[in-house]
């Protein structure tokens, strides 16, 4: 796996930092000067060329403008944004509200053709119900400080997920086993999502997998949640942010961790079964 999951949004804003600081090198300023020229700080100057800063527009616009480049702004902002972009604190995701949030996805999921996703700890949302989706993201909302619209959220996610019905759509999901023991809401709520697995699992756009706690050999170790678009987009979950990865080089990285982890997965029956476990395992509580 990548050294960090954000490696793609730091290297893009390295990217960004580094042809800012040939700009100013091939105008002959000092950090000095350029600062001067645009009326900061050159401590400034200095954050944003070490990528520890991000740069405004307006930024860009008086750097450019300072090494008598102006014409080279535009591409540049373009790349800053996208940099910014690739890294998306959830503080910043949800300011309209989860449920929104869940919307936010809503024309992206109908232009995929392909879901790949892997999840060490949940259910995936795709197949999620609104029971075990509500549970999961009223406890994320009040971990996170936001206002609690888990059941309105959990409601959108839903909505969105029947995407994975239609035709030409097809969905790969590996979950861990022990991510169908971790109790998500009441135990009525828990049940009806394995038993909705059992269903949805059964679906011919579905492809579901499960590895088995006792797998051996392990080829490829548990990793954090992350979902393949296609071969275009990877986005990873993290506790604070989500990072979306575009760097096709970085893609097929998860893309064979993807496939090492599909290869230790049990299917059909199989799969089934570890499911149908994990129920009869709430009944014993």
């Amino acid at each position: 796996m990548p050294h960090s999951p954000s490696s793609s949004a730091q290297a893009a804003r390295e990217a960004v930092a580094a042809r800012l600081r040939d700009l100013r090198k091939g105008a002959g300023l000092t950090l000095a000067e350029l600062a001067s020229a645009c009326g900061w700080h050159h401590s400034k100057t200095s954050r944003i060329e070490n990528a520890r800063t991000a740069p405004s527009a307006r930024d860009i616009r008086h750097w450019c403008q300072a090494c008598g480049l102006p014409d080279e702004a535009s591409d540049l902002i373009a790349q800053s944004l996208n940099a910014e972009t690739l890294y998306n604190e959830w503080r910043h995701q949800v300011r309209g509200g989860l449920k929104k949030l869940q919307e936010s996805w809503v024309q992206f999921f109908e232009e995929t053709q392909l879901f790949r996703i892997y999840s060490s700890t949940l259910v995936p949302g795709l197949l999620q119900t609104e029971g075990y989706a509500g549970a999961l993201l009223s406890t994320i909302a009040s971990f996170r400080g936001y206002p609690d619209s888990g059941l309105e959220a959990a409601r959108a996610r839903v909505e969105r997920s029947r995407v994975i019905r239609k035709p030409g759509r097809r969905a790969v999901l590996i979950v861990e086993e022990a991510a169908l023991y971790y109790r998500l809401g009441d135990p009525a709520s828990m049940a009806a999502q394995l038993g909705h697995l059992l269903t949805a699992g059964a679906l011919p756009t579905v492809s579901l997998g499960v590895i088995p706690t006792s797998v051996s050999p392990r080829t490829m170790w548990p990793v954090e949640t992350f979902h393949v678009y296609d071969d275009t987009l990877v986005s990873v979950e993290l506790l604070s942010a989500e990072v979306n990865v575009t760097q096709p080089s970085e893609i097929e990285v998860y893309l064979k961790a993807f496939e090492q982890l599909r290869s230790m997965a049990v299917y059909g029956a199989r799969a089934r079964a570890l499911v149908v476990k994990a129920l009869e395992a709430l009944d014993q509580d």
